[in-house]
């Protein structure tokens, strides 16, 4: 029901609501949405070129910190309201009160990233391809540099593949929660698992292997500063996909009996190992070849193919590291697009058929201008960026962070402690008052004060 008493436009129609089925299901698609192409490519660089295991401390420590308290409250949240991120603040707040603003903010940072993130993927895509066709089976990288600059100016190309890949994740959410986001994740984040394993023990084998796990793993206390501090802070609170709506929208998809705090520390444990993972699956082998780690869509598509020419069965392993790629970005987008379907299915009240398809022809006219922005539209600049990096930074450096002090300020000063421990206990069935308390305290006067040093360093006034 609403806050006038009305009823929601899928109860009016009797239709029940959607949502997982169980406990892994709830683990695997929540780390689907946090687990991306940045966990591939990001999170390990990020580490090695900012103090090593140096790093990784303070990282964890910024993840408790900033990164865990908000999708814990943007969990709960979702899951208390059984509703769209833009519902759940109309019923949760009180009245008159133009909270939902924030869910309408989150909705609009999803459909910005999948703008241009479905580029990056279709690029994964056709890498795939690619490394099956050996097309880019070659250890010197001007050569895998010329093969990635013909992809991403083919304006053609270009749509092509997102679209494609738009299709795919659309196709994915027009199955249901439970048969669609659910089944897949399921059976994508072992999978992950598998491959990130499978090319990490065969890069540990490599000759001069221990050089790339002394770039990851080996102190560097020297490089430690506050502009370290707030790189980390950065990344733990971009990495668990919080700010967008996402989560919001998938904890209204929990089950009532799942234990938030418990799920969300599963969630970051895994993402954080995932990330390691890669790293070790990495760096090695591009040290082993004398190569130098790059970040960026360098690093991806331009260096890994050379490093996996450079070894023994590398055109296997090459397929493999981009399908495991292409995983890793699917699992990411069907969060995003879920954000916009789960709006206008509860907002407008129409079928999650029409709404997904809806979705995807505004992403794909909108995207376009993403996709093109390395060929036909590459000299059509706004504020001195491409359509690709606006969307970019008006996401990452804005709408994110800003979405998240408005979580953080609506459940510490608003929403209030008793109404969280009442949410976080699933009323009163978990003893955890020491961790809702500890989360209350985080939420209402630390966290929202770190994320706005995020934000303000991201916009460069720090």
């Amino acid at each position: 029901m609403s806050k006038q008493g009305r009823p929601a436009p899928n109860e009016a129609a009797g239709k029940s609501r959607d949502g997982f089925t169980s406990s892994f299901g709830v683990l695997a698609a929540t780390l689907g949405s946090a687990v991306g192409l940045g966990n591939i490519w990001k999170f390990p660089y990020v580490t090695g070129a900012n103090g090593g295991a140096g790093f990784l401390v303070v990282y964890l420590l910024a993840t408790l910190l900033v990164g865990l308290p908000v999708m814990i409250a943007e969990i709960t949240l979702g899951r208390r309201a059984k509703a769209d991120a833009v519902s759940t603040l109309r019923k949760l707040a009180p009245a008159r009160q133009p909270w939902w603003l924030v869910g309408v903010a989150g909705v609009l940072a999803a459909f910005l990233i999948m703008s241009f993130y479905s580029e990056v993927a279709g690029w994964v895509f056709a890498y795939v391809f690619k490394a099956l066709r050996g097309d880019i089976l070659s250890s010197d990288p001007k050569l895998t540099s010329a093969a990635f600059g013909a992809l991403i100016s083919d304006p053609l190309q270009a749509l092509l593949w997102q679209w494609g890949v738009l299709l795919l994740i659309g196709g994915i959410l027009m199955c249901g929660v439970a048969k669609g986001i659910e089944a897949v994740t399921k059976k994508l984040m072992p999978l992950l698992f598998i491959l990130l394993l499978v090319i990490g023990v065969r890069s540990l084998m490599l000759p001069g292997a221990a050089a790339g796990l002394s770039f990851l793993f080996t102190p560097d206390w020297s490089k430690l500063n506050a502009g370290v501090v707030l790189v980390a802070m950065g990344l733990a609170f971009f990495k668990l996909s919080i700010g967008m709506g996402t989560m919001i929208t998938y904890g209204s998809y929990f089950r009532d009996e799942q234990n938030v705090p418990a799920t969300t520390l599963r969630v970051m444990a895994a993402d954080l190992f995932v990330s390691m993972l890669a790293g070790i699956a990495i760096f090695p082998a591009v040290f082993s070849f004398g190569f130098k780690p790059e970040a960026g869509p360098s690093l991806l598509f331009i260096t890994i193919p050379a490093v996996f020419a450079s070894m023994p069965m590398g055109h296997l392993f090459m397929v493999l590291f981009f399908v495991l790629s292409a995983v890793a970005a699917t699992g990411a987008m069907l969060s995003l697009l879920e954000v916009p379907v789960s709006v206008m299915v509860g907002r407008l009240g129409i079928s999650r058929l029409r709404a997904t398809v809806l979705s995807l022809l505004l992403l794909a006219l909108v995207g376009a201008s993403c996709a093109l922005s390395n060929s036909t539209l590459a000299g059509v600049k706004l504020f001195g960026m491409t359509f690709f990096d606006l969307f970019d930074y008006l996401s990452s450096n804005i709408l994110l962070p800003l979405g998240g002090i408005c979580i953080c300020l609506f459940v510490g000063w608003v929403w209030g402690k008793s109404k969280l421990q009442a949410a976080l206990s699933n009323d009163g069935t978990l003893a955890n008052g020491a961790v809702v308390g500890v989360v209350y305290l985080l939420l209402k006067c630390i966290t929202p004060l770190l994320i706005a040093l995020v934000m303000l360093k991201g916009l460069g006034w720090l």
